[in-house]
């Protein structure tokens, strides 16, 4: 069964070409390393007229974008295996030193999920 990990990210407007940056190289070593699927998107239409909205969920501020992003894997064993890898890659090394991010991670949402659709 496919499986997801999912990301909900506060970045400040003024960085979101360095976040980008880190996320295409994020993205080629997840995908190199196995990843069937890596995704990052910026919000564009986060005011629906029902449900939460998600700058509220996330408390947004004026100066704020809302990443949206999400990695497929074939299953969570692979997603696993993965994400080990990930996490030992020399070219991501130095991402993971506090204040690396050009976000606060505090603020970062995340969970794994497994696909319950696949249309």
């Amino acid at each position: 069964m496919a499986y997801v990990d999912g990301f909900l990210i506060v970045v400040p407007k003024k960085k979101v070409d360095a976040y980008r940056k880190i996320a295409r190289l994020a993205g080629k070593v997840w995908m190199e390393l196995g990843a069937v699927q890596y995704v990052e998107c910026v919000g564009d239409d986060l005011n629906p007229s029902f449900g939460t909205t998600f700058p509220k969920r996330v408390k947004l501020k004026a100066g704020e974008a809302l990443v949206f992003s999400w990695i497929l894997y074939k299953n969570k064993a692979a997603r696993d295996r993965i994400n080990k890898k990930v996490m030992k890659d020399p070219r991501l090394a130095k991402l993971m030193t506090p204040g690396a991010m050009p976000f606060d991670t505090k603020r970062m949402s995340t969970g794994g999920f497994t696909v319950l659709v696949d249309a």
